[in-house]
């Protein structure tokens, strides 16, 4: 599946250039909307430009934590040490105490909402004996996810030379939450979460302006400036907005629904071909069958301006001669899609069955017919 998502980024030059409302302007530094279903960037400014993530860095440590409680190498109710290096950590905190019994859930609590540095120390040395091998695990991940332009030097966010990320990351990172991790996600609806008898708002203000907004995370440093990764669903489709350096609370909070709303008015989110349906038949020489059925192993899902889904025109090409032995889920062809004149990509398209190789006689002819056409 990232194999298509990376397909479908490729698509961001078609729809800026298809749009037939502009595209708002946001006061902040850079800015991203990707549609969940799709992986399409459908605006976006200075997405691939490198900026200091602030505590957004948080998303990745909670990406971690969720693995580790999936893999079931810690659990919810498991009773975390609190170190004095995690004790005194200074910036956002939930306010854990050496002495004071905190649990692997309290502490995702502590990260996600309240957005305490202290919980993300203890976290990581939970989970990798020190914050600095965690931090290992967290550039391991994000190459894996594909966040290329992403470098991490902690688990909490603060400035550090070697800490640095891009909005389309970002947007990855957020929709590789939402994807691998719905039984946790949830967590990032919460509004206030008290440890320690004492209570703090979740700082993501979305979530009382917006009741279609369900997550994500805020960030902010002096040098970074005021971010947020919000993501709203509204009917069956989630969009993702990244915005990041934003001059106030209240103008990403703003900027950030503005980009969300923009999103939903003006695109359709359309699933042009179910996974495993047959688009058509492609001949096959020297197999069992002398056809394979083709199409795509997942939904195949599009973001486009409204309205413009039923003027897709449609190409299919075959590699030929196509011989057996074929493999299921083997690229055999390519479809492209094309909208008024414009190139929207070209996808590759796969075997839906095997075919194994026929018989000494039916090879034998499929040989000699292949001769034929050739002369």
């Amino acid at each position: 599946m990232r194999f298509l998502f990376v397909l479908l980024l490729s698509l961001v030059s078609f729809t800026a250039a298809a749009q037939a409302v502009p595209a708002p302007v946001l006061a902040a530094k850079a800015w991203a909307l990707v549609d969940h279903s799709s992986g399409q960037v459908l605006v976006e400014k200075d997405a691939d430009s490198r900026i200091e993530p602030a505590s957004l860095t948080k998303l990745m440590t909670a990406y971690l934590t969720f693995s580790a409680l999936k893999a079931g190498t810690i659990t919810p109710e498991q009773v975390v040490p609190v170190s004095e290096r995690a004790w005194r950590m200074g910036g956002s905190r939930m306010f854990i105490e050496p002495n004071r019994p905190v649990t692997v859930d309290e502490l995702l609590h502590g990260i996600i909402v309240q957005s305490g540095n202290d919980a993300c120390v203890a976290i990581s040395e939970l989970i990798a004996g020190s914050e600095d091998a965690f931090t290992v695990l967290m550039n391991r991940e994000a190459q894996r996810l594909g966040m290329n332009n992403t470098h991490f030097a902690n688990s909490t966010g603060l400035p550090d030379p070697q800490l640095y990320t891009t909005a389309r990351d970002l947007a990855l990172l957020a929709s590789a939450i939402v994807r691998d991790f719905p039984e946790y996600y949830t967590l990032y609806s919460t509004k206030e979460y008290t440890y320690n008898n004492i209570t703090q708002p979740n700082r993501n203000r979305l979530l009382w302006l917006d009741p279609t907004v369900d997550g994500m995370k805020t960030g902010h440093t002096s040098t970074a400036g005021y971010c947020l990764v919000s993501t709203a669903e509204r009917g069956p489709r989630r969009l993702i907005s990244v915005v990041l350096g934003a001059s106030s609370d209240n103008v990403r909070a703003q900027e950030s629904l503005k980009l969300l709303n923009f999103g939903f008015q003006f695109y359709d989110t359309v699933k042009l071909y179910a996974a495993n349906e047959a688009l058509s038949q492609f001949r096959v020489w020297k197999g069992e069958a002398n056809e394979v059925g083709v199409g795509f192993s997942n939904d195949f899902v599009m973001s486009l301006p409204k309205g413009q889904a039923d003027k897709i025109q449609v190409e299919l090409a075959s590699q030929q001669p196509l011989v057996a032995p074929l493999q299921q889920g083997q690229a055999v062809g390519t479809l492209k899609l094309n909208l008024e004149g414009k190139l929207l990509g070209e996808y590759p398209v796969v075997a839906l069955q095997d075919v194994p190789v026929a018989g000494f006689f039916g090879r034998v002819w499929d040989a000699l017919v292949m001769w034929i056409k050739s002369l």
